[in-house]
């Protein structure tokens, strides 16, 4: 009798999700959308500037921007699972288009004013709030469990290109024409967001808790089950905290902590501040293509603290450096280790995570890392005055403790 051998399935490869159209939509539209943020923030920067040149003003109104986002991605998770991530995404997207488009009508016919840039910039501010959960909470309804991995490599992939085209391009379009101009292209590439996916088909989705959408709980009490949720898994926790901890050693030291060492410890100037951001953004795109590449499922809370730890040396490694070169090979393995670990982890939430309370987790994520990034770059310059190795000591101090955190719990060394 002949014995029959059963060949075990190929993993998927990096580009399997690409097969899927509906992916690729998905990919456009995000990477639109990220391209239109770039846009954004030179846009409202320079035409602030030509109007008021006022540095005081540029603060007011990226402040306006800045308020209503933190304050609504709660909400806009919460309706992201009430609702469909799908038609927030595509609403939010038409809905910046034509506000974008009303900013450069109105600043090439010469009526524009700082209050009603800081009026702009909060609805921009308010409507963005409903999108940045929902593009992360879409996907498991777009691509396969097995291709996640993958999937979020090629979407981290694009968003960090769109991140780097996005204020260059911006850039060169003010340049060459006027700041009015970049509005509406932005605004162009907004309304091509919603146009893309639009063309998603809209999955199923199921009832409401307590029947129908309006017998459903209130707004307030899907908030409190999003955070209640959260917290009360410790693996998830571990994962948040986390990702809060990374931000608040991310946004002072890669902002304030780089300018501080391009001018004082390795007095290259501006030059010096490119190479490192550019070595970052490299480093971390590098690392999440190399994150889909290898695929499978690694013990997620071993590469979290694995991440911690690794950035913990490299924050201590810059605050002795003086040496341009090795500076910008530190801050390169570090995006390195931030991209990889960030396709995993965020994979993991996303295959874990029930779709009917997803997108209250994401947002809840998010939040946290909006209240770290003002705290970071109030500490850290701070800190900067004393000194760069004090700054980049002390982060690396918070990320060593955030390690050892980590590797103290055991349901979270062992998810996978």
């Amino acid at each position: 009798m002949a014995t029959t051998t059963v060949t075990a399935p190929a993993p998927p490869r990096l580009w399997s999700p690409a097969r899927n159209r509906n992916f690729r939509l998905l990919w456009a539209g995000q990477s639109l959308s990220l391209l239109g943020d770039g846009f954004s923030v030179i846009a409202f920067s320079w035409i602030t500037l030509s109007l008021t040149h006022s540095t005081l003003n540029l603060g007011y109104v990226l402040t306006f921007q800045a308020v209503p986002r933190a304050l609504l991605t709660l909400v806009g998770g919460s309706l992201g699972d009430r609702w469909s991530p799908r038609a927030l995404m595509v609403a939010s997207s038409w809905a910046r288009a034509g506000l974008m488009a009303a900013v450069g009508v109105a600043g090439l016919t010469g009526s524009l004013t700082v209050w009603l840039l800081c009026a702009a910039a909060a609805a921009f501010g308010t409507v963005d709030a409903f999108f940045q959960p929902a593009r992360v909470s879409v996907l498991p309804s777009v691509v396969d469990k097995e291709v996640l991995t993958q999937a979020n490599a090629l979407l981290g992939t694009g968003t960090r290109i769109s991140a780097v085209l996005g204020p260059a391009v911006g850039g060169l379009v003010v340049a060459l024409s006027d700041a009015p101009v970049a509005f509406l292209v932005d605004g162009v590439c907004f309304a091509l967001c919603g146009l893309c996916v639009s063309l998603i088909p809209a999955a199923a989705r199921k009832p409401a808790a307590g029947g129908g959408t309006s017998d459903g709980p209130s707004l307030g009490a899907r908030i409190r089950e999003g955070i209640r949720y959260t917290w009360d898994d410790p693996r998830l926790r571990t994962v948040v905290l986390l990702d809060t901890a990374v931000n608040f050693c991310y946004a002072g030291p890669f902002t304030v902590g780089f300018a501080t060492l391009a001018n004082s410890a390795l007095h290259g100037g501006s030059t010096t501040l490119g190479l490192l951001n550019g070595a970052l953004a490299g480093g971390a795109m590098l690392g999440t293509l190399v994150g889909g590449l290898l695929g499978g499922r690694p013990r997620v809370g071993l590469l979290v603290a694995a991440l911690a730890g690794w950035l913990a040396v490299g924050m201590g490694t810059l605050g002795l450096l003086a040496n341009t070169p090795a500076a910008v090979l530190t801050v390169l393995a570090m995006g390195f280790g931030i991209g990889f670990q960030g396709v995993f982890g965020l994979s993991w939430i996303q295959r874990n995570i029930p779709k009917d309370i997803l997108s209250r987790v994401i947002s809840v994520d998010m939040v946290l890392g909006y209240a770290a990034a003002p705290l970071s770059l109030i500490t850290c310059g701070a800190l900067a005055k004393v000194s760069t190795a004090a700054m980049f000591t002390f982060t690396a101090a918070v990320l060593a403790v955030t390690a050892l955190v980590v590797l103290s719990s055991r349901p979270v060394r062992e998810m996978s």
